[in-house]
């Protein structure tokens, strides 16, 4: 670890819990592969107000990644909320502009840069996305916002939370997006969808055996993305892998988003591979 010294800038994530948090390894490594005088802790916090104004008194902290659960609690004492993440409804990535807290979201778009970094393009492509929280919400905006996806299928269990985010996202006018039941309307939508993106918990250590989408649904013409990164690799995405669809990792997510918070805050090109590296050890 380099010195730390009267120019080191801080960086940090705050939650609760946030012992468990992969990014002060992946931050710590992309700073010290860019040769940057950075460093990034993991804060448990439960006074946010406090938190943020002790943030905004100091100039050397220079961004901070928010987690579960105060991705929303944190909008209420920031100065800017960029349009995507006011949106979404919540915020993941809070920038301290010499005293003025910015807030952004870079969870959709790490997202769609995963995507982008397999080959994946969106244009003109029929998306379908599994589950309705807040991991979903986040790229489904992301999505219809910063894509030409040809249409978005949002499939839930709970009918009030598609529906929900179906009518937030035609109020941000963008009208080519249908929802339904996960159970019942899941055979058809994988019928007729080129990308499918599970974001759900199903799959999740300690819950590894399970999944949500039938293996015989699978088409080899498919591109499958499952948010879920532990384990690396979902039965979901096995499952597709051996249908003969390209498949993307969560852990891909995990880090593109980073990667836009290290760039938003070091105006630096991240070193991906670092990150990457360091998750995978």
């Amino acid at each position: 670890m380099h010195t730390i010294d009267t120019q080191t800038r801080l960086c940090a994530v705050i939650g609760n819990p946030v012992a468990h948090s992969l990014s002060p390894r992946m931050h710590n490594a992309a700073y010290h592969a860019a040769g940057l005088n950075f460093v990034y802790l993991a804060f448990h916090v439960e006074d946010i107000a406090g938190f943020l104004a002790g943030v905004r008194a100091m100039p050397s902290f220079r961004g901070v990644s928010v987690t579960i659960p105060h991705k929303r609690a944190v909008m209420s004492h920031l100065d800017e909320i960029e349009d995507l993440a006011r949106h979404v409804g919540s915020v993941n990535t809070i920038t301290n502009d010499n005293g003025r807290l910015i807030g952004s979201t870079t969870d959709g778009p790490g997202a769609l840069r995963a995507l982008t970094e397999a080959g994946i393009n969106l244009t003109g492509r029929r998306v379908l996305l599994l589950g309705s929280g807040g991991a979903v919400r986040a790229v489904a905006f992301a999505i219809a916002e910063m894509t030409r996806a040809e249409h978005v299928t949002i499939l839930g269990r709970t009918a009030a939370n598609v529906d929900e985010l179906l009518r937030d996202l035609r109020q941000a006018n963008l009208d080519h997006v249908t929802g339904g039941s996960l159970d019942a309307a899941l055979a058809e939508a994988m019928a007729t969808h080129d990308v499918v993106i599970q974001g759900t918990s199903v799959g999740m250590e300690p819950h590894d055996g399970q999944t949500c989408v039938p293996k015989e649904l699978f088409r080899a013409d498919q591109a499958v993305f499952d948010m879920v990164y532990r384990p690396h690799e979902t039965r979901l995405l096995r499952e597709a892998r051996e249908a003969g669809c390209q498949v993307v990792h969560g852990i891909e997510m995990l880090i593109n988003q980073a990667a836009l918070q290290f760039e938003r805050w070091t105006a630096t090109p991240c070193p991906l591979f670092a990150m990457r590296e360091s998750v995978s050890q």
